[in-house]
Parts: C-alpha cells; structure tokens; sequence
C-alpha cells in the first residue's frame, strides 16, 4: 500500500483535530470543576441540616423542661414561659435562616444539575454520528490513473479511511444530493404510504426543464405511486422525481429543505455540508465534502428501503394513464462498472453532473473478503472516467484478503 501522507490537508485535519483536542479537555476540566463544586455545597448542606436537626432537639428540649416546670409551679409559669418565649425566638428565626439557606442551595444545586445536563446534552450533541479515522495505514490517493481532483476510500465495518485525496475540501456534490434525499424521505413516509400516489404539476415540471435537470419523464397531472419517486430518483437521477418527494413529504421544496437540514446537523457535518435544493442544481451555499458524503451514504445504507432503490440495476415504474407501459429506467453506473473487475461487488450507487462538479459519484462496494467499502469521488472529466476512478480505487487500495 502507498505510504500516507496529506500535504497541507494532513496539517489542516492534525491543526483540527488538535482544535477539537483542546476543546474536549475545556469541557472535561469544566465538568470536573462542577462536580467538585457540587460537592462542596452537599457537604455545606449535609453539616446545616445536621445543625438545624441539632437547634430543633434542643428547642424540643427546652419545652420539656419548661412543661415539667409548670406542672410545679403555676406561679412560675410567668416567668418561665418567658425565658422559653427568649430562648424560642431566636432559635426559630434561626431555624428560618438555615431553612432558607438550605432552600437556596438546594436551587443552586438544581440550576448546576441542569447545567450539567445542558452541557452534557451539548457534548454528545458535538459527537459526530459517523467518524471516519485515519491510521497510520491511510494512503495518499496518487494513482495517475484516478482523475478525480477528491476521493475516499472508507472500510465502512472499521469506519477507517483506506485512502483518500482532498477529502475534506468543499465541492459542489451536483445529484449526489438526493442520496439525502432519499433517505430524508424515507424516514419520514412509512411503508404502508409507498402505494399512495402523488400527482404530478407544472410547477415540478417546469422547474425540472427551467433548470435543465435528468428527468424520469412523467408528465403534469400523472398520478405516480411513491414507490416510483423513490426508484426515480435513486436510479434515474430524475429531478421530478426527487421534487415529488419533497412535496408529497413537506408541501414544498424549501419546507423539505429544511429537513434535509435537521438530517445533516443530526449527522453531525452540518459545519461542512449546506444544501438549498433536493436535486442537486448549482447554488454557491449547495456545497459538501467526499468525507460527508460517504457519511451520507453510510446512512442511507442502514435505511432498507435506501438501500434498496441504490441498489437496483433496472426497474418499470407502474402502468399510469399516461404511461399504459410504465417507464423503464437504469443505473448506469451499476449496469457501466457490473463487468469491471473491481476485487468485489458494487452494490449500491450515485452519481452527479453539473459543469462546475464535473463528474461525481458515491458507490458502496462488497468486497472478495465480505469488507464493505464506501468510495465517493469528484472533479472527474466524463462519466465514464468516474467510474474507472471507482474500479482503480477500489483495486488498488483496498487491502488483498
């Protein structure tokens, strides 16, 4: 395997994870002083409440004796109800104070424990709910057969990275996207609504032609099964398909937007990956990284029904009105790379096109030795470039079994 080394892109992740470093020791000294204090203020609560029990034995104390006393003499009631009345005023106004201040450090100790919890809930909220690792075995990707300008290699059991290039620089992931798409989707439409229909509109149409997006073909009022926006948009890259989604999940694109948000931030990459769109069309602010999306991908691969649409090779939507015969659609990538030899299986693939992306792709492969593999490439000249990319990636740098 070629020896590791990052240039300028090892110096930025050894500077970030030393960043990250710094701040896990902030909060975990944070913690320490907390709990220390913590501790202090329930050992100041243990020794008052031990000295308000004390000041009430000895209140109880006095009223014995004084009861005693006047059952003696009834003409020294007078002035023994007033030395206890002497005594007894001062020790309740007393017995008020240490209640009080009981009662405030309780409070301070409930305002800690939350802050606890808030800081704790920030922390793990900080924990990414992917990782991938480099060792001391990740290589450097410098095929001159590879002519994507990004790439990773990840062993997707160890979480590892095998090898990589330019993994953390921003690129515009072009239909990429709807791997996010797809799987937002999926987890918000249950099994059961997958045989609903959604109608098609001009709105989708147009914005699929305005924007010169792949299309999967189906026409205003079309009345397409769920199930069938699911494949089409996986296999067929189609732009109606993938805004069919979106509406039939949140009522609009921007509103489905914003759920493809909430996904990036759950995954812990929403520093690095913005999206505006569920296609994939260019936007300045639509930008990733090959590392967040083979982060995508891996989570899209524990959806079945993601794993599902990626992985088919061919597929006819259902017979509509407009369509008596349905649409057959393909993964090209799957159909392109099956006869390459790439040491395994690829499995599950996506890929993406626009000029200023140029070709990209995400595919999940099975290798000879049962490993799973995710490689996500981009900046390649042509889509058949890409997949060679793929084929030489997953030769040359997976390890021999």
């Amino acid at each position: 395997m070629t020896e590791s080394y990052f240039d300028e892109s090892q110096d930025d992740l050894t500077l970030e994870e030393d960043r990250e470093e710094r701040e896990y020791r902030l909060r975990y000294e944070r913690r320490q002083r907390m709990r220390q204090e913590r501790q202090r203020r329930m050992r100041r609560r243990q020794m008052m409440q031990r000295t308000l029990l004390l000041v009430i034995v000895g209140v109880i104390t006095v009223l014995i004796v004084a009861t005693v006393k006047h059952g003696k003499k009834a003409e020294e009631e007078g002035a023994q109800d007033q030395a206890v009345e002497a005594v007894e005023q001062p020790d309740q106004l007393e017995i008020e104070k240490i209640r009080e201040s009981i009662m405030e450090e309780e409070n301070a100790g409930k305002s800690e424990t939350e802050e606890m919890e808030a800081d704790k809930t920030e922390t793990e909220k900080e924990i990414p709910v992917f990782r991938f690792e480099e060792t001391e075995d990740t290589a450097y990707i410098d095929s001159a057969d590879v002519i994507s300008t990004n790439a990773i290699l990840v062993d997707e059991s160890s979480d590892q990275i095998v090898a990589a290039k330019g993994a953390r620089e921003r690129i515009m992931p072009a239909s990429m996207t709807k791997v996010l798409t797809i799987l937002v989707a999926a987890e918000h439409i249950s099994e059961e609504e997958l045989d609903d229909t959604f109608t098609m509109t001009r709105e989708i149409t147009d914005y699929a032609y305005v924007n010169d997006c792949s299309s999967v073909g189906f026409l205003d009022e079309e009345k397409v099964p769920v199930r069938d926006l699911f494949y089409g948009t996986a296999m067929h890259s189609g732009g109606d398909a993938a805004l069919g989604l979106a509406f039939y999940v949140a009522g609009s694109q921007e509103a489905f937007v914003d759920l493809m948000d909430e996904k990036l931030d759950e995954l812990g990459i929403a520093d690095s990956t913005h999206f505006t769109n569920c296609v994939g069309i260019y936007d300045e602010n639509h930008y990733s990284t090959v590392y967040d999306m083979a982060v995508i991908m891996k989570a899209a691969l524990q959806n079945d029904l993601c794993r599902e649409v990626m992985s088919k090779h061919i597929y006819t939507t259902k017979p509509t009105v407009e369509h008596p015969e349905g649409i057959e659609i393909s993964n090209w990538f799957l159909r392109k790379i099956e006869d390459k030899d790439t040491g395994g299986e690829v499995v599950c693939a996506k890929t993406g096109y626009i000029v200023q992306s140029k070709n990209c792709a995400v595919s999940y492969e099975m290798s000879a030795g049962k490993t799973p593999y995710i490689c996500v490439t981009a900046g390649s000249t042509s889509n058949w470039r890409c997949i060679y990319d793929h084929v030489e990636i997953y030769n040359r740098y997976i390890p021999s079994a």
